[in-house]
């Protein structure tokens, strides 16, 4: 069991954005029933391979409410190797369709451009 600033520390996230995970109901940490004289809340050492976890995902495209659906099952491994293809085929193809949209407006853009030179 760790405290924040230790959590913190071991994986370079910052304490405002553990708190946020926190609150946003990614993972959570717990007091210890012992210990009556703080408030502290202490963290699992599972939580660090979470935000590692986390960190990976937000890197390569995933809403936290995305991360939020599988984080805790991808991470128990209760989740399938199907399932888990599943998950990344589907954001496969939300970075498909994003390109296209970014194509269309590269488009537009050079458009008014050109209309912008030629006047």
């Amino acid at each position: 069991m760790k405290l924040i600033s230790q959590i913190s520390k071991e994986t370079g996230v910052p304490i405002g954005t553990i708190r946020f995970y926190e609150k946003f109901g990614l993972f959570s940490g717990e007091t210890k029933k012992e210990i009556t004289t703080n408030n502290y809340i202490y963290y699992r050492d599972d939580v660090i391979e979470k935000l590692n976890f986390i960190q990976m995902a937000k890197v390569v495209g995933f809403t936290l409410s995305e991360i939020k659906e599988v984080v805790d099952a991808w991470y128990e491994k209760q989740i399938s190797k199907k399932a888990k293809i599943e998950v990344l085929d589907r954001k496969l193809i939300q970075i498909d369709e994003k390109m296209k949209e970014l194509k269309i407006m590269k488009k537009q853009i050079s458009i008014c451009k050109n209309n912008i030179e030629n006047e």
